[in-house]
Formats: C-alpha cells, sequence, structure tokens
C-alpha cells in the first residue's frame, strides 16, 4: 500500500517549497524520521505531526526544518540543522517539516508565512480551480 504524499505550497511568496512529503503521523514513524535515508532529493521531506521538535540521530544529513502552527502557518525556521541533535522545542507549534537544505534560502520563507500542506490530488484541484475563475469584466465609463 502507497503513502499518502502531499504537497507544501508557500501562498505568502508563491511557490512551491516540496511535491513529495511523506507524513511521520504515528508514534513508529515520528520516532523513526529520516533514520536510514542516505540523503534526501530536492523533492522529498518528511511532515511531523504531531509534533513542536524534532530530533536527528541516525540522520546522516542536515535538514531544513519549518515549524508550523495548526493552521499551517510558519511558526520558525531553522536553517541546515546539523545530524545527531534535538531541535529546539517550539511549543506554539503543532508540526514540523523536514526538508532538504536550501529549501528556506530558495523560497525565502519566514515566520508568518501561510503553507498549504495537502495531498497531491487536491492541489491539482485547487490549482485548476484557481486558473479557472473568471477574469473581472472590465470597467465601463459610463457617458455624461
Amino acid at each position: 500500500m502507497k503513502r499518502q504524499t502531499y504537497c507544501v505550497y508557500n501562498q505568502t511568496r508563491e511557490c512551491f517549497l516540496s511535491l513529495g512529503v511523506l507524513p511521520a503521523d504515528t508514534t513508529f514513524s515520528r520516532l523513526k524520521g529520516l533514520i536510514g535515508k542516505i540523503r534526501l532529493r530536492v523533492d522529498e521531506g518528511l511532515w511531523v505531526f504531531p509534533s513542536c521538535g524534532i530530533h536527528t540521530f541516525g540522520v546522516l544529513f542536515p535538514l531544513d526544518l519549518i515549524y508550523l502552527d495548526e493552521k499551517h502557518q510558519v511558526v520558525d525556521v531553522i536553517e541546515h540543522f546539523p545530524n545527531f541533535r534535538i531541535s529546539p522545542i517550539r511549543p506554539q507549534a503543532a508540526s514540523v517539516l523536514e526538508l532538504p537544505i536550501h529549501t528556506i534560502f530558495t523560497s525565502q520563507t519566514q515566520p508568518g508565512d501561510q503553507l498549504v500542506v495537502c495531498a497531491v490530488e487536491e492541489m491539482g484541484r485547487r490549482l485548476s480551480k484557481a486558473n479557472s475563475v473568471p477574469a473581472e469584466p472590465p470597467i465601463q465609463k459610463v457617458g455624461t
């Protein structure tokens, strides 16, 4: 059975952060995290929830971390978080995104940004819906 994959879109900056984030939503998957992976591809990541901090014990590469509240607003960001560490705890966070390094820098994501985290299929529906919205009719001048 294939696990659900999520897209992460920064609505504030209008850019995608990832197209292939996997959920870590069970006790085992949160503890395992990225242990055993050699590296993260640009389009991969892990969405740890519920969580207000993570560990990188057994992870062989640094990560970018994005802490989110329950409405997916960015609470904090940490660029290039080293392996074999425990991240700072952010009590206001409901989840943490573990993404490849340079994701925060290239997207310019910062605290206060609003993210959309949803299934790939739902993101497709959202984008087609946004593209099908009719344009505003032109304003007509009323003659005097």
